[in-house]
């Protein structure tokens, strides 16, 4: 895809988004469940949409929180709900409509003091602190985020007791019964005014921010970061984690300068995607080009996408770092500097994310747990502390406490944040010096997606593929080690199709939302090998999708 002309450059007025028709959109327009473009439908972790498509309304809340409801009676959850909402214009509205379900349900819900913002990460936190010990009446969570999104959009998603993103297993009961709800004109969902509803005994004011803050200095060497002085820049991109680095700063005594503190739905302070999009990407060089240009300011800086389940770090030696390049070194450091962790805790990665995790993997001499795309299948492996980390190529990652015990089940950018810093205080180089010295060990790699066409039956058709179907036995000049539809990590169904050699591989994935498949790939012997793995997997693939269809 080409890149904008405005990539990198703040939006004109004339592309942000009209905030007062976004929101009464949300209160007036109601979806046709005939059209599966405005039905319920959770990805993998939550239901997004936006109002002025009829795919986030109010009818949309009522049916999911109804559904929720319901599956929590099914499985006897009932302690508190903790509800956490992002910074998007769409996410106060969905919180008022869940606030007046969930009181007229009797439901006791915990919302942050004054409907301020918190973050993913510090939900999951909550429920699993709560949790701790306990065998009955467990407490979930609801995050009210569309994530990195453009500002029209809005998000909902549901948090079992288990702290992380829900099993395929559950969304798809909560998004089966939210359809059907929707399909009877919601005609047993009650609610309550939301004055009313507020002051109800089961609607409480929690602070969500000190417990979280108190506990970083269990997770993070925080002591280190004070002692070397680091500078540290931040910028929230207008996200929830805004009220947060000031507490953290002070508790810790670290030396923190926010530097932008614009909470706007518009999201005006933003420069432009690499689309021309208003996107809170923190892994885009386009997105954070604001924070990218004080690098030199910082010993190391950062910024979250607007929930804070991703990171974007920036160093003086790499600007914006890479993704993958900052798992690799966080599982570098980590494995070496966490003696409180189990001696056989496994190294978690998503199968689309570098081979240059498996190379520091073998290096720590830990095991490598290779699962599909979404951050679920960690959740299991952080719980009993038999994963010590767990991270995706889409910059969201969460690690294990210093003893060993679970943090959260969901990607948390703060600690991620810290972590550049500690490791920089540590080593006394920050992770882009770091990720060099891993290529000087074990190779370069370039990494790449793209997208190609796919019609829903050919979609369809690469979900469902085995990987007999793959009848070449060489990729880009080298012969196939793996031919993958199941994560060797768990047996889990990929969704698609992994092929692998010595020095690179591709994975093609359907889009849940587009017309495309997506194509990853990786080669370690440069730009030229990686295209011919380009141009063969899309051959294999096309090849694949004809004898399948």
């Amino acid at each position: 895809m080409a890149v904008h002309k405005l990539a990198g450059k703040p939006a004109p007025r004339s592309m942000l988004a009209n905030i007062p028709r976004l929101v009464s959109t949300f209160y007036t327009h109601k979806p046709d469940v005939s059209d599966p473009a405005q039905r319920v439908a959770f990805g993998t972790s939550g239901h997004r949409g936006s109002s002025l498509k009829n795919s986030f309304n109010e009818d949309h809340i009522l049916a999911i929180s109804q559904a929720i409801y319901e599956y929590r009676r099914s499985r006897n959850i009932t302690g508190p709900l903790f509800i956490g909402i992002d910074t998007h214009a769409l996410s106060e509205p969905a919180l008022a409509t869940a606030i007046e379900f969930f009181a007229a349900a009797g439901v006791k819900v915990m919302v942050q003091k004054g409907l301020s913002y918190t973050p993913t990460p510090v939900i999951s936190h909550a429920i699993l602190t709560y949790n701790a010990n306990r065998k009955e009446g467990l407490a979930d969570g609801i995050v009210i985020t569309p994530s990195h999104n453009p500002p029209e959009d809005g998000g909902f998603k549901y948090n079992p007791p288990e702290g992380g993103p829900a099993s395929v297993e559950t969304t798809r009961a909560i998004e089966d019964r939210a359809n059907e709800l929707l399909q009877g004109g919601l005609r047993d969902v009650k609610r309550i005014p939301f004055e009313k509803a507020l002051k109800a005994d089961t609607t409480q004011e929690y602070d969500y921010i000190a417990p979280y803050v108190k506990d970083l200095k269990n997770i993070i060497d925080v002591e280190i970061i004070a002692r070397e002085g680091l500078k540290i820049g931040v910028h929230p991109l207008g996200g929830s984690a805004i009220y947060y680095w000031d507490p953290i700063a002070e508790l810790y005594g670290l030396s923190i300068d926010v530097v932008n503190r614009a909470v706007d739905p518009t999201f005006s302070f933003m420069t432009l995607d690499k689309d021309g999009k208003i996107r809170m990407d923190c892994s885009s060089p386009y997105a954070m080009a604001n924070l990218i240009e004080l690098k030199d300011r910082f010993d190391i800086a950062f910024g979250n996408d607007t929930d804070t389940d991703r990171h974007g770090i920036v160093t003086r030696t790499a600007g914006l770092l890479n993704p993958n390049h900052y798992l690799a070194v966080a599982v570098w450091y980590l494995f070496q500097n966490r003696p409180g962790w189990r001696e056989d805790a496994a190294v978690g990665k998503t199968l689309v994310s570098s081979s240059m995790i498996d190379r520091v993997a073998d290096y720590v001499k830990k095991r490598l747990c290779e699962v599909p795309v979404g951050f679920k299948w960690f959740v299991d492996g952080l719980i009993d502390g038999s994963y010590g980390f767990g991270g995706e190529e889409s910059a969201g990652a969460s690690f294990l406490r210093k003893n060993g015990t679970v943090w959260t089940t969901d990607k948390d950018g703060i600690i991620m944040d810290l972590l550049a810093c500690e490791i920089t205080a540590k080593t006394g180089r920050d992770p882009g010096e770091l990720y060099k010295e891993l290529e000087e060990r074990f190779g370069s790699s370039v990494y790449q997606r793209i997208d190609a066409p796919a019609t829903p039956e050919q979609k369809a058709a690469l979900k469902g593929l085995a990987p007999d179907i793959v009848t070449a036995d060489n990729l880009a000049g080298e012969p196939i080690t793996a031919k993958l539809t199941k994560a060797p990590g768990n047996d889990a169904p990929i969704g698609g199709l992994k092929v692998v050699t010595k020095n690179g591989w591709f994975a093609a994935r359907p889009s849940g939302t587009e017309d495309i498949y997506k194509l990853y790939a990786e080669s370690f012997k440069g730009e030229e090998h990686l295209k011919k793995i380009q141009e063969e997997a899309q051959e294999i693939v096309d090849h694949a999708l004809l004898r399948g269809a």
